[in-house]
């Protein structure tokens, strides 16, 4: 059975997730990752989940604030390699959307690299519509931008 509980950014078990997570886009992303990685911060997010199958956590993601009110970024969303492909990012994804909805929110929005097929076609097929870029992802040739109304 997932278990999926919501913490923040000081919960070890999501930080080891977002470590992994880290070394994952590096390679990826390879030169582009530096530039990247200066918007991943996690100090501040206090709107973390993680997900937990007998105890072991198995995937995380979190939100900020993008535009007060109105809209919530989602963030560091990621599933151990060996747990792919049940659902599980779903439900980190829909507890996030639940949560943020909860604090007033009316939309998510969400930044993905071209390099990660997997991520594009999860929030595809979960509402998510691709919108122009945004902020700091405006003319990056490797970004993708998405927006799902939650409310």
């Amino acid at each position: 059975m997932i278990k999926v509980i919501r913490t923040d950014s000081s919960n070890e078990d999501f930080i080891s997730l977002v470590k992994l997570l880290d070394s994952d886009l590096a390679l990826r992303d390879g030169a582009d990752n530096a530039y990247y990685a200066q918007f991943n911060k996690i100090d501040l997010l206090k709107n973390c989940v993680v997900a937990y199958i007998g105890g072991q956590a198995i995937g995380c993601g979190a939100f900020k604030s993008f535009e007060e009110g109105v809209s919530a970024e989602v963030k560091r969303m990621y599933v151990l390699e060996n747990h792919r492909g049940k659902g599980i990012a779903g439900l980190v994804l829909k507890e996030l959307e639940q949560w943020a909805a909860e604090l007033g929110y009316s939309q998510c929005v969400l930044e993905t690299g071209k390099r990660q097929p997997e991520a594009i076609a999860l929030y595809t097929k979960h509402g998510y519509q691709i919108i122009e870029n945004y902020g700091q992802y405006k003319g990056l040739e490797n970004s993708v931008c998405f927006e799902k109304t939650i409310a």
